[in-house]
């Protein structure tokens, strides 16, 4: 499960400063290019974790949410956020935001590698050795050694690590909005990828819940708008308004939580999942789905400039369009072609299940 802080506090965000008027074009321009930075890492993101599903590789193995994880994560996230606005009011906001700081630092910095690394082993040249290392940390000796850490990389994971640090750096110091994009596109490309639903009933049931968490924290309390306002984390995407105006210095920021991402990200990517196991050489499911978060987020940037709500509050929640879009369209697309009962049988065992299913299957085999 991931981080709850994160998740918390990264929950739907679609923010504009209410005392900028930005130019038509400078809303356009931001507000586009919100959509597309969203689209990318659902998009990718579930490809990849066709593959992830697959792989024997510990470091990229999925970690997969059950129903019972998603009946609790709103609670979790509720209780988080909650604490959070308890340390806001209390305690300093600067040392906080401090040692948040560098522990997105350190979770960027890991990210944005694992992000890079399948495009470096492509672009590495073959001319340049790439060596093999091996991180291991035991404890005990003998036979109760036990190990901590075995982290196996390469040189290409080297250089990889290296160009995430620098990205780290300037974002540590600098606090610069294309870095904080480019740690946050990160994590919600791992999100998408690493989390896996392990059914359709489970998706569903953590997007509900995650509705009457968004409709209550956003609507009903002050809560989610003083922790969204006082926490500086790479937890949403930004683009500036007045780009156009000011360039790279901008600094009136439209906003998009990586929560509005991630969540409905790791539901299409389950539906794929799901059109790959039907093995009918069709992405029925995923596409439909993923027209459905475009419609959704749309709609969401719509009402929110129709009736000024982020003008007010600051904050808008766009799981309130998404969750409805997200799971109704691929639910009608499976009425029309019969396949609805198919796509709530459908599920996914965990990497333990699955390891353990492969070791009895070879014993078998063993013993035939």
């Amino acid at each position: 499960m991931t981080d709850a802080a994160a998740a918390a506090a990264a929950r739907p965000a679609l923010n504009a400063t209410a005392k900028f008027v930005a130019t038509p074009e400078g809303t356009a321009l931001a507000y586009g290019s919100l959509v597309l930075m969203a689209l990318l890492p659902i998009f990718f993101g579930a490809l990849r974790s066709v593959s992830c599903s697959k792989s024997k590789n510990a470091a990229d193995m999925p970690e997969t949410i059950t129903s019972r994880d998603a009946a609790r994560f709103p609670i979790i996230a509720s209780c988080t956020l909650f604490g959070l606005y308890l340390f806001f009011k209390v305690f300093s906001q600067e040392y906080i935001n401090l040692l948040l700081s560098v522990y997105f630092f350190v979770l960027g910095v890991l990210a944005l590698s694992h992000t890079m690394s399948p495009l470096m082993s492509r672009i590495f040249p073959a001319s340049c050795p790439n060596k093999q290392y091996q991180l291991l940390f035991t404890q005990g000796s003998g036979e109760s050694k036990e190990e901590i850490v075995n982290y196996e990389f390469d040189t290409k994971n080297l250089v990889c690590l290296v160009i995430s640090s620098v990205v780290g750096v300037w974002y540590l110091l600098k606090k610069h909005w294309i870095a904080n994009n480019l740690f946050g596109l990160a994590f919600a490309l791992n999100g998408v990828e690493l989390l896996h639903l392990n059914n359709v009933s489970t998706g569903c049931i953590l997007l509900g819940g995650l509705f009457v968490y968004d409709v209550f924290w956003v609507f009903g309390t002050n809560v989610m708008v003083t922790v969204a306002k006082s926490f500086e984390a790479p937890i949403k995407l930004v683009f500036p308004q007045d780009l156009l105006e000011k360039g790279l210095e901008a600094s009136n920021f439209a906003m998009l939580g990586l929560g509005d991402i991630v969540i409905p990200g790791i539901f299409i990517a389950l539906l794929l999942r799901f059109d790959v196991s039907l093995k009918k050489n069709s992405r029925t499911y995923f596409y439909s789905s993923f027209l459905a978060y475009i419609f959704g987020l749309g709609l969401t940037i719509f009402v929110m400039h129709t009736f000024k709500h982020a003008q007010v509050t600051g904050l808008t929640s766009a799981l309130l369009y998404l969750v409805p879009a997200c799971v109704g369209f691929p639910v009608i697309v499976a009425l029309f072609k019969g396949e609805l009962t198919e796509m709530f049988r459908y599920e996914e065992a965990s990497p333990e299940e699955a390891g353990s299913k492969d070791e009895s299957s070879e014993s078998e085999k063993k013993d035939q």
